[in-house]
């Protein structure tokens, strides 16, 4: 169909799990997709399996927590594709502890990857989107940005400031064609929910009575959440900015 075609796309945390699925259904769709992740081997095998598939893609190494390094692949995205037009700030760590057990370099990596990594894209990327007088911006955040599990304070507080983030810069730009919006998926079959899964007994054990706090009875898949990020870098989603959508399968309803 072609919902985001042409458009200059950024997906951070696209080696794996939602942002590979995300970079993938942004390239199906016609988008010109700069695969970020922080591995580097897994970034080029996601952007060659999409030119394999006849979509556009390139692969970069790159830390989000990094200011720099962010600077320089929104600056490669506008050198590659002449604009960026979607930036999708999926990449993200979720690290559980208890909370007064958890120390200072898990504190300090939870915000400078799940918050300030955001922050950064956002901050890079705006003032290329106000040039061209339009963009999208979807940030990745969780459930656990609306309401938190056991083990996961830090992570839950993280999340909870993308959701806050979202609103104040879709409120900042309202008006000069500049969207912003935030997913809070729920429990989705990736690998970075397996931690929190061994403190609750392990991921066998979470998925036997994922019924008891996920309504629909079973994980997200992370193609589900791609639909959703599709739809909202495309301009069918032209009157939604700072909206907060929960892809939660009913946990947020209870």
């Amino acid at each position: 169909m072609g919902r985001v075609n042409s458009k200059a796309c950024v997906v951070t945390g696209a080696g794996s799990g939602i942002g590979k699925a995300i970079a993938e259904r942004l390239a199906e769709e016609g988008g010109k997709v700069l695969c970020v992740d922080l591995n580097g081997d897994t970034a080029a095998a996601v952007a060659e399996g999409i030119q394999n598939a006849g979509g556009m893609a390139t692969a970069v190494a790159a830390d989000v927590s990094d200011r720099v390094q962010v600077d320089a692949f929104i600056a490669q995205c506008v050198a590659e594709y002449g604009q960026i037009d979607v930036l999708v700030n999926n990449a993200g760590v979720n690290i559980p502890g208890v909370f007064h057990e958890v120390p200072d370099a898990v504190i300090d990596k939870t915000l400078n990857v799940n918050v300030k990594g955001p922050m950064y894209g956002c901050r890079a990327a705006i003032p290329h989107m106000l040039k061209s007088g339009k963009g999208s911006i979807v940030n990745i955040s969780s459930v656990n940005g609306l309401v938190s599990e056991p083990f996961l304070a830090v992570y839950s507080a993280s999340k909870g400031a993308v959701v806050m983030l979202t609103r104040g810069i879709a409120l900042d730009y309202a008006k000069q064609g500049i969207r912003c919006n935030a997913i809070c998926p729920g429990w989705v079959d990736t690998p970075i929910n397996y931690a929190h899964a061994e403190m609750l007994g392990g991921l066998q054990k979470v998925y036997d009575s994922i019924d008891s706090f996920q309504p629909i009875g079973r994980p997200g898949e992370p193609r589900e959440i791609a639909h959703l990020a599709l739809f909202l870098a495309s301009d069918e989603a032209s009157f939604l900015t700072g909206s907060i959508i929960a892809a939660d399968g009913g946990m947020t309803a209870q």
